[in-house]
């Protein structure tokens, strides 16, 4: 196949630029460098198979020759970046969104849209089923990711439905791994960051929040699985192993073996606003459907993780 991967040099993407080249495929991977980097992709420089386009994808998409899949994973994802760019994020859910939507269906061409757990907002129900609408503020600081992914989401199946365009929707649950962004704000880096420097690690109220942490390699396993399928509907991707973020954070105190302790705050931050109190997709359909559910031990993955973090950290 021939794919385009929109924010192709982002964590997730440059993990999908990665699994569809060691397929076999030819990546086409697009991203505007707002919090994608190069550096995740540089080691493509020069594969005979991949090649780079950096555009802004709320304007008018083009791409020269034919096309068999757009997996659409242009974002900022963290509330870090959704306070500073806020614009950008609705834009790149809406108006990107229906550009590359509107190119799969100009090359007739598979279309999969990343969307995100955060599209049940803070869940009244546990854990999360594909069949759940969500609790979403639409005005609060996450509101603007929260609604972009809904919107994007709406699109897809007007797509589908009106124009019988061939779509996928992933809805992607807490991912880590090599890659993330260090200042990006999110539990992993910050955790692993502070652990590695001996600082305190930072846990907001009395860390019984609860996330489920899934290994990126396990994600785009399920994601390549999802395209491959003939699933048209949201499924959940991601790990049914929920823990607070307190037994999170002592976790890898353990696993960096650090000094660091952990200190417990107000949760005033603007970027906490919202911020769902429990998490943990329902995979049912994924194992079903895909016979996809991770594989990647907690501590496995942390581990490489650390590895990844730790020269950046202590350089």
């Amino acid at each position: 196949m021939r794919v385009l991967i929109t924010g192709g040099a982002g964590f997730l993407g440059s993990h999908l630029c990665d699994r569809f080249l060691a397929e076999g495929h030819s990546v086409i991977a697009m991203d505007n460098l707002l919090t994608g980097n190069t550096a995740n992709i540089e080691h493509l420089a020069g594969h005979e198979r991949f090649h780079f386009i950096k555009h802004d994808v709320t304007n008018y998409i083009y791409v020269e020759g034919p096309l068999d899949a757009v997996l659409h994973f242009a974002s900022p994802a963290s509330p870090i970046d959704y306070l500073e760019f806020p614009i950008p994020t609705l834009k790149v859910g809406a108006l990107g969104t229906h550009k590359a939507l509107g190119l799969a269906k100009a090359k007739n061409a598979r279309f999969l849209l990343a969307s995100t757990s955060e599209v049940y907002g803070d869940p009244l129900i546990h854990p999360q089923t594909e069949d759940y609408w969500g609790n979403v503020n639409p005005i609060g600081p996450r509101g603007v990711y929260d609604e972009a992914k809904r919107f994007a989401e709406a699109m897809t199946m007007a797509y589908q439905r009106y124009h019988g365009l061939d779509t996928r929707i992933v809805r992607i649950f807490n991912t880590y791994g090599p890659r993330m962004r260090q200042e990006d704000g999110r539990v992993v880096p910050n955790f692993i960051a502070q652990a590695l420097r001996g600082d305190p690690l930072t846990v907001y109220g009395k860390g019984q929040r609860t996330r489920a942490f899934c290994f990126v390699s396990d994600l785009v396993e399920g994601i390549y699985r999802l395209l491959m399928s003939n699933e048209k509907e949201p499924v959940n991707i991601g790990n049914p192993s929920e823990m607070s973020i307190l037994n999170f954070a002592k976790k890898v105190i353990e696993l960096t073996n650090s000094t660091s302790e952990i200190t417990f705050i107000e949760p005033t931050d603007m970027r906490i606003k919202d911020d769902p109190k429990v998490r943990r997709p329902d995979i049912t359909k994924a194992r079903t459907i895909l016979g996809w559910e991770p594989t990647v031990l907690l501590e496995d993955g942390l581990a490489q993780t650390i590895e990844y973090f730790r020269p950046l950290v202590l350089k």
